[in-house]
């Protein structure tokens, strides 16, 4: 009997022993799976981050290709502009040229004639008014760098820097010179 107390003893030892080491293997595994579960947890993170790294490329494509439609659009939009900017001056001109045609084959009365000339050169001036254009005023003004261009300089009993004779008419549209009053004006 004692043979079968130390034979118990001894398998349970041996139960005893093979528990602690399936707890050991148990032990050793968990670690494993633990890096088995974050290579998976990292690798889920890598796709999510490269497919929003997709996405975001893809957004910017997208953008860079509209914004280069953009500007060949746009730089039609100006090529048309400047194409057509003056048609709305030319079609209130163009009675203006009706009136040269008709002066023109008229030339045999003389006084007739000039006076036609004088009438078209009215008609034109009135269109190019509407539009902003407008002399620059010149003899006996005092002389302005930013209006007027000396071309002479002549003794006078009028101060100095008053305008004495205008050689070309100066013009501005609306603020701007368009071109500047050829002058001869007083001085020393």
């Amino acid at each position: 009997m004692e043979q079968r107390k130390e034979d118990k003893k001894n398998y349970a030892k041996i139960e005893d022993s093979k528990k602690s080491h399936d707890e050991n293997k148990k032990e050793q595994k968990k670690p494993e799976e633990e890096i088995k579960e974050k290579k998976t947890d990292c690798e889920k993170q890598l796709e999510e981050k490269s497919q929003k790294i997709e996405e975001l490329t893809d957004t910017l494509k997208r953008l860079q290709a509209e914004f280069e439609n953009y500007k060949k659009w746009s730089a039609k939009e100006k090529a048309d502009f400047l194409r057509y900017v003056n048609a709305a001056m030319i079609e209130k001109l163009l009675p203006v040229i009706d009136s040269f045609e008709i002066a023109l084959k008229s030339t045999n009365d003389k006084e007739k004639f000039a006076e036609g000339m004088r009438m078209i050169y009215s008609q034109l001036h009135s269109v190019l008014e509407a539009e902003g254009l407008r002399p620059i005023k010149a003899a006996g003004e005092k002389f302005d760098p930013y209006r007027h261009e000396v071309l002479m300089k002549a003794e006078s009993d009028k101060p100095e820097g008053t305008i004495l004779e205008e050689f070309q008419k100066g013009y501005m549209l609306n603020e701007k010179v368009l071109r500047h009053s050829k002058v001869k004006i007083s001085g020393k």
